[in-house]
Parts: C-alpha cells; sequence; structure tokens
C-alpha cells in the first residue's frame, strides 16, 4: 500500500514540477525569513533540505551555509529545481539528492541544519519521517518544519481535508499544533517555539498548480460555494462573479533542536 501510494506520488509531483517551480510564492516570506531568524544559519553549517519541491527553501538558505542537499522523492521535480537553481543563480553548493524523506540515504549525524517545507502533509508516516531527520542530525542540529495547520474545528478540519483531497489525493493529512508538538518532542527533539503564518492563495494558480480537470476544477469550486458560513469566514475565501479569487489558510513553524546529549 505504502509503496503504491509513493508511486502515485511521484506521478503527481512529476506531472505538476513545472508548476511548483515557477510558483513564486514559495520563493519567499515571512516564514522563511523567521526560519532563518531562528536557525541562525553560519558558513560552516550544513543544510538537509527535506522534500525540497521546486527548491525554493534550499536556493534561499544555500548563501548563508557551507553546503545544501536537497532532497526528494520525485526525480522529475529534482531535475526542475536544479534548473530553477541553476537559473537564478550566484550559489553553487547545492547538491542533489533522490530521497524519501521516511527512508534518508545518508548517514546519521551528516546535517547541522535541517529543513522541511509545505511537505510533511504528503507523508504517509510523519512519525518516521520525524525520526529519521533525528538520526541524520548531528547533536545540537537545529530544525524548522513548516506545513499546514489543521484547523482546531473538527468540522472546519474535515471540510479542509476534502478539500485537500479533492485538489491532490496524494495528500495524507494536516496536523494540529498538539499533534506536531506530540509527535516532535516523541521523535527525540527539544521543541523551542511554533508560530502560526497566514498564508493567502490566487485560486486559480492553486488549482492549477495541481494539475485539475476542468471537472474537478468545477467541483472544488463549488465545494468552496457551498461551504458554511463559518467555514468560508475561517478561510477568508473571497468570491466575484461567481468565482473564487483566494481563500487564506494558516501554516505552522515549529522550531526543534536535537539535544546535544541523549
Amino acid at each position: 500500500m505504502k509503496k503504491e501510494f509513493k508511486d502515485r506520488v511521484k506521478e503527481q509531483f512529476g506531472r505538476s514540477a513545472e508548476g511548483y517551480v515557477r510558483d513564486r510564492g514559495f520563493a519567499g516570506g515571512e516564514d522563511l525569513a523567521y526560519a532563518a531568524h531562528l536557525l541562525q544559519p553560519t558558513p560552516e553549517d550544513h543544510l538537509l533540505d527535506v522534500a525540497c519541491g521546486g527548491g525554493h527553501t534550499a536556493l534561499y538558505f544555500a548563501p548563508m551555509v557551507r553546503s545544501v542537499v536537497a532532497s526528494y522523492l520525485t526525480m522529475q521535480m529534482l531535475n526542475k529545481a536544479q534548473e530553477y537553481i541553476a537559473e537564478e543563480g550566484g550559489v553553487d553548493n547545492v547538491t542533489f539528492r533522490e530521497a524519501d524523506a521516511e527512508d534518508l540515504p545518508v548517514p546519521a549525524g551528516s546535517f547541522t541544519l535541517l529543513t522541511c517545507r509545505i511537505a510533511p502533509h504528503h507523508f504517509p508516516d510523519v512519525p518516521r519521517a520525524l525520526r529519521e531527520f533525528h538520526r541524520v542530525l548531528r547533536r545540537g542540529g537545529r530544525m524548522v518544519i513548516i506545513d499546514t495547520l489543521r484547523p482546531e474545528d473538527p468540522e472546519i478540519a474535515d471540510w479542509s481535508q476534502e478539500m485537500e483531497k479533492m485538489r491532490d489525493p496524494t495528500n495524507v493529512r494536516s496536523f494540529s499544533e498538539k499533534e506536531w508538538v506530540d509527535m516532535v518532542k516523541e521523535a527525540g527533539f527539544d521543541l523551542h517555539e511554533t508560530k502560526v503564518f497566514p498564508k493567502t492563495h490566487d485560486f486559480r494558480e492553486w488549482a492549477l498548480r495541481a494539475g485539475l480537470n476542468q471537472k474537478t476544477s468545477q467541483e472544488l469550486i463549488r465545494h468552496f460555494l457551498e461551504a458554511p458560513a463559518k467555514i468560508q469566514d475561517h478561510f477568508h475565501v473571497e468570491t466575484f462573479a461567481g468565482e473564487i479569487e483566494s481563500y487564506t489558510d494558516q501554516k505552522l513553524l515549529i522550531y526543534a533542536t536535537r539535544p546535544e546529549k541523549k
């Protein structure tokens, strides 16, 4: 089951790789700046960017550290990320590695920094991935994870889960802040800070990036338009002439470190 699912992930993101690379919404943002503030990268640091997507986070941190390894499950996405970073220019310390976040093919203690941004909701086994993150970080290593935050209200959370699955069937699940805190601590990390950031999505770009066909796009639009008022209010859904213009969800940033000692 897990292999079949990961094959579907490879197919989905291989097909939509170009859209993710060209989406400038990933290239910057308050969350990245705050991640850098917390991680305090130095020219001596070696950073692993897990599930690197279009390479935006890897490129952002590359000038601040000695080296970056950008990893991803799908070779097509890695190729697009490599093209993107080469086109942007200015860095020569990024290498690329095809890798499963739940089974990273690197020795223990290889990195002093680790980032994973807007990806864990696609992982079948997040606790296992966190254990891998702990393994590959050196003692005292620093980690920032940023991902979609699951709403606390069960009705809103269920609606959001259905919406995300409609757009992308490889979406597994987002987590609440408490769930993240528990998982990070259970994996052996010292948790230092969490912070929530709002993220506004242009609906058309967001839908196109996932490669939706017309039928699914219309179903997704109807899902938004027919949502109860409290859900539309929660996501600040903006409409015009029966079309969805934008919505806003929340991203959770988690900053943690691997303890110096057991």
